[in-house]
């Protein structure tokens, strides 16, 4: 599956969406332990090598293109007024960072529902959780001038992340509630 070249260098044989979309059929149907990167790399029409230019490992396709993501969540960030509480100002980054449009090529609760209850990612999960704290420390350090790695920014993080998680595991069991909806209520109830 050519989709022609994409300016100097290696022609492109894929994309990060047509691994994910392939990885997501064969974990729907296979498992995500019962499917293998050869499997992958064979419904792609690409080499296993071809998929670590993509995807650093199986896991890293579970979570899609975490990097762009963050980059991503540090633009929302940053672009909240400066005289906002901070605290309150990671409150709205987070909503905002949540806010999926529909149509996406990966369901976004097939994606979220793979991360929190496949125990062969909750390891990688931990990392990429943290990548994802580390935002919002280095956020809540710049706008009260704290260490990014003190108990101000490092509360705020974890906190952030633990109302975060409880909002998916509540929307997940909903089934058809909106995730934003259950976002706002965890994440301003305790916080009002």
């Amino acid at each position: 599956m050519s989709h022609g070249r994409r300016g100097v260098g290696r022609p492109e044989v894929t994309t990060h969406e047509d691994i994910e979309l392939a990885a997501f059929r064969l974990f729907a149907e296979h498992g995500f332990e019962g499917t293998t990167l050869d499997m992958i790399a064979a419904e792609v029409g690409v080499g296993r090598r071809t998929l670590f230019r993509y995807f650093p490992s199986k896991n890293d396709i579970a979570w899609g293109r975490f990097d762009a993501t963050l980059d991503h969540f540090r633009s929302l960030l940053a672009a909240l007024p400066d005289d906002l509480d901070p605290n309150e100002a990671v409150l709205r980054g987070v909503l905002a960072f949540n806010d999926f449009s529909p149509g996406g090529p990966i369901d976004h609760r097939d994606r979220m529902r793979l991360i929190l209850y496949t125990p062969a990612l909750q390891a990688h999960s931990v990392l990429r959780y943290g990548d994802w704290r580390q935002v919002i420390a280095d956020f809540v350090a710049v706008r009260t001038g704290e260490p990014a790695g003190s108990i101000g920014p490092q509360l705020v993080s974890h906190l952030a992340l633990a109302r975060a998680l409880c909002a998916y595991e509540q929307w997940l069991a909903a089934g058809d509630a909106e995730l934003l909806e259950i976002l706002r209520v965890v994440l301003f109830r305790s916080h009002a």
